[in-house]
């Protein structure tokens, strides 16, 4: 095996000077670093990275901690791969110049194993919870060992002191995919296709659903059914639809993510009925299937890619100075204007959605009742689109 000091034997240089080159740190001259490294990829030198990180007190590894949900029917998405398969093309981004690894570990989203993920720390420099399944005084313990970051967290959650949250604008995207199907379709009986109760995300874009309907006294939402953000979810959620609804169906279903929306779609063609004529069907996320479906799906874009990679240079940064004071970071979101709605048969369109300030961050049940403060200062900043109506 070839050494450290069989690369200095060979440049006739100390093997300090060759750990300074192989680190890339500076007061080498030119000349000698590009004579360590010829002699470097001559021998057939790898660095020993336990070694390495052993003299820096650095693992130079990222813990990812994604989330698998049970289902009766198993499919190849039923657990959100499509989600994950975007955030961690962005977690890599961030550390593949660095030549740092990921550890990924799945743990199931209703028994998060604590003793797993103190495990899991000490085996990486930082952690990223791929959703904000894990409760509060979890985080919090876990910050206290390592650094911590949240994607998909609540951005209103306790556990916003001790841990970054990266998540999307669900709310502002919601409440901009239901005012689109009130205002410009003239959709007033809304049914909702929801996520599971302990997903930030899901419950995010619930409550921008009450507060839009709170602020449209004609419309009403007539049902809704958990799904787990499956396909599969989906499905059983329309078959339930259609068989306590017909003939009396709502005018648009609302679905917490593609994956249920597609489910939907399914279910429906399958029932005879006709989208969008007989029934409008959006989703959110964007995922790349929901464009090839017929009819094309309405949704919103959220930057899942973007989500991963701006929560593992948070952890960076995290890592490198431990000091930095916990922040949310909420990424915006675009309306995607397709044909499941009721626009045009090959409309595709995307629209900037705009941020609904000062109330996207409060905790999923913090409004209360519909005359608390919360609540009117909800309805005022909806009041332009009850106005479009």
């Amino acid at each position: 095996m070839v050494t450290l000091y069989d690369v200095a034997r060979l440049c006739g240089v100390s093997t300090a000077t060759v750990s300074r080159v192989v680190h890339g740190q500076d007061r080498v001259r030119e000349s000698t670093r590009t004579r360590v490294r010829q002699a470097i990829e001559e021998l057939g030198y790898v660095p020993d990275g336990a070694g390495q990180s052993l003299s820096r007190r650095r693992k130079d590894v990222i813990g990812l901690v994604c989330v698998e949900r049970e289902a009766e029917h198993f499919d190849i998405e039923n657990v959100g791969l499509l989600y994950y398969d975007e955030v961690l093309r962005g977690v890599e981004a961030p550390i593949r110049h660095r030549n740092w690894s990921l550890l990924i570990t799945f743990m199931q989203g209703d028994r998060p194993d604590f003793s797993r993920m103190v495990a899991l720390s000490g085996k990486v420099d930082g952690i990223l919870i791929g959703e904000g399944f894990v409760g509060s005084s979890i985080i919090e313990r876990l910050a206290a060992r390592v650094p911590v970051v949240v994607i998909a967290g609540n951005p209103g959650a306790p556990a916003d002191q001790a841990a970054d949250v990266v998540a999307a604008d669900n709310f502002s995207g919601s409440a901009a995919i239901i005012t689109h199907l009130i205002a410009d379709h003239g959709k007033r009986r809304l049914f909702h296709v929801d996520g599971p109760p302990n997903v930030p995300d899901a419950g995010q874009r619930r409550l921008a659903l009450e507060h839009v309907l709170r602020g449209h006294p004609r419309c009403q939402l007539i049902g809704s059914a958990h799904g787990i953000l499956s396909v599969r979810s989906g499905e059983l959620a329309g078959e339930n639809l259609l068989a306590r609804y017909r003939p009396a169906l709502p005018d648009a279903v609302v679905c917490a993510n593609d994956q249920m929306a597609i489910g939907v779609l399914r279910a429906f063609a399958a029932g005879g009925v006709r989208v969008p004529d007989d029934i409008a069907v959006v989703g959110f996320d964007d995922i790349a299937l929901g464009g090839l479906y017929d009819p094309s799906l309405t949704t919103v874009h959220q930057p899942m890619r973007m989500l991963g990679e701006r929560a593992c240079g948070r952890l960076l940064d995290r890592i490198a100075n431990p000091g930095l004071a916990p922040a949310v970071e909420l990424l915006p979101t675009e309306l995607v204007l397709r044909s499941s709605c009721g626009c045009p048969t090959d409309t595709v369109t995307r629209q900037a959605v705009k941020a609904l300030r000062n109330i996207r961050t409060y905790p999923v049940n913090s409004v209360g009742k519909p005359d608390s403060p919360t609540a009117r200062q909800v309805a005022r900043q909806l009041a332009p689109y009850a106005a479009k109506a």
